[in-house]
């Protein structure tokens, strides 16, 4: 075994561990912000290490090119830390450090358990780390699981409010259902193969069976569950309005790009002599997804519901890269998560600060947004513009790679679609603009921690920068998804 694979994941847990003890030790009258203030230092400074741990491209010819690959694997096969893991651990710890730092007053003013908040978030971000990493389906299941339970938990955190309990028992029993499909499915995928590495999968030829095909039925609409992909979406509107706003963040920053994550290399790695039955399945769930997630966000009256309808649509647009099935496809799906971290960032960074002080997130509530707090309503409209994909945020600059990548496959009809609900997106995001800058003010002003503010400023700063200069980010997504497909 070599531990040394799994150091981001031994010290993630010790965090988790950290966490709980600190809040054991801290007095019950004592503010708990201290504990996000040494998770977000610590995380920040593991993100950074991380970059030096990426690997050149490598010619798998090469006998020392064997040997370095044979040493990213953690034990049999079962666990494999390449660059394609490292670009997506990053991401999820990025994810985490943001949702920390704009949710320390939120926790602070909101929530009964403080400790346990930070401690089950750490949870899920070792769950999403496994996923990335995993390479087996036993291994793949784990790590949903954890991420997944961990969830369930913090969707019903508000312990005061009815909306997050029901959010948090039906994301319990829908989840539930979709982790039964899943595991049944793995164990059809078994008993037709004999094997849970994706590399044994792949390559045993009773995959086509009639037993094996009805496994990888079950296992996709297991991930499409995990991914909110219409028609195994109802679960998402629900909990995203529901669940704590900085909960509701991750969902759709974290949970969707580790469903992305394990997705991506389950279908390249385990079944990609399939295509011919999953890339034209997929084709038709992305554009169901992107024209009825956009539609269905139109009529919303809430932003966090909203968001989650647009969720659905944004899974669509992540897909279009999948369904690429290349190099150029593969990047372009990274590329967007990104950037969609960014983006959600500032629009729940917002929401946070506007459920903490008004008690909802109505489009009454953001009435007057630019007069209360003009930084929050500015950052709102970028990261809404962005997830439209409007030049110059980053958001165009993705779709751009993803349209692009599509098209050159032959799927030109469905960039077509995306480019249209791309523009009918505009229409719902501009109302929540209208409502912050046209609406009535009530004349309250929302008072905006340091932490806050910083994460606002910095992912509005991240969406710009991207959207100006995208080419380190592209380099670093190329590096991922070169090393990952050869």
């Amino acid at each position: 075994m070599n531990f040394a694979v799994i150091s981001t994941e031994i010290f993630i847990l010790c965090l988790g561990l950290f966490a709980i003890v600190m809040d054991l030790v801290l007095p019950a009258k004592e503010s708990h912000k201290s504990i996000g203030a040494v998770l977000i230092f610590a995380l920040t400074g593991w993100f950074l290490y991380m970059f030096t741990l990426y690997q050149g491209p490598l010619n798998p010819m090469e006998p020392e090119a064997m040997a370095v690959i044979a040493d990213k694997f953690f034990y049999q096969g079962m666990y494999f830390v390449d660059n394609y893991a490292l670009f997506f651990k990053q991401m999820f710890i990025l994810a985490t450090v943001f949702t920390m730092l704009f949710a320390s007053d939120y926790v602070q003013s909101v929530l009964r358990y403080k400790g346990e908040f930070y401690a089950l978030l750490l949870m899920a971000l070792l769950g999403m780390c496994v996923l990335a990493s995993a390479t087996d389906f036993l291994t793949m299941f784990i790590g949903l699981e954890l991420m997944t339970i961990s969830f369930y938990i913090l969707t019903g955190a508000r312990m005061s409010s009815k909306d997050s309990s029901e959010a948090a028992v039906k994301y319990l029993i829908i989840g539930s259902v979709s982790t039964a499909t899943m595991l049944y499915g793995i164990s059809l995928v078994y008993g037709a193969t004999g094997s849970i590495q994706f590399f044994e999968v792949c390559r045993n030829p009773h995959l086509f069976f009639p037993l094996g095909i009805a496994g990888i039925t079950m296992v996709l609409i297991g991930f499409f569950f995990k991914l909110s992909i219409i028609p195994f979406h109802m679960w998402a509107p629900d909990v995203y309005q529901g669940a704590p706003t900085p909960i509701t963040a991750m969902l759709a920053m974290g949970s969707k790009a580790a469903g992305i994550a394990a997705f991506m290399r389950a279908l390249y790695v385990a079944f990609p002599m399939l295509g011919m039955y999953w890339l034209p399945l997929l084709a038709v769930l992305c554009a169901i997804c992107m024209i009825f997630g956009n539609i269905m966000a139109m009529k919303q009256k809430d932003v966090k519901r909203m968001l989650a309808y647009s969720s659905i649509a944004q899974a669509g647009y992540m897909m279009v890269g999948i369904i690429a099935a290349d190099t150029a496809g593969m990047k372009a799906t990274m590329f967007y998560a990104v950037l969609y971290v960014f983006a959600n960032v500032g629009a729940f960074a917002v929401l946070a600060v506007v459920e903490a002080q008004k008690g909802s997130t109505t489009h009454r509530m953001m009435n007057g947004l630019a007069q209360s707090a003009p930084v929050l309503a500015a950052v709102m409209t970028i990261s809404l513009l962005s997830m439209a994909g409007i030049p110059p945020t980053a958001g165009f600059a993705g779709k751009l790679y993803l349209f692009t990548a599509v098209v050159d496959q032959g799927y030109l009809w469905l960039a077509f679609v995306g480019f249209v609900m791309s523009m009918i997106s505009v229409y719902y995001y501009l109302l929540v603009a209208k409502a912050m800058y046209l609406g009535k003010w009530d004349g309250s002003k929302l008072n905006i921690s340091g932490t806050t503010r910083a994460a606002v400023v910095l992912s509005v700063l991240a969406t710009i920068l991207i959207g100006v200069w995208p080419e380190k980010l592209a380099e670093l997504t190329n590096l991922a998804a070169n090393t990952f497909l050869h």
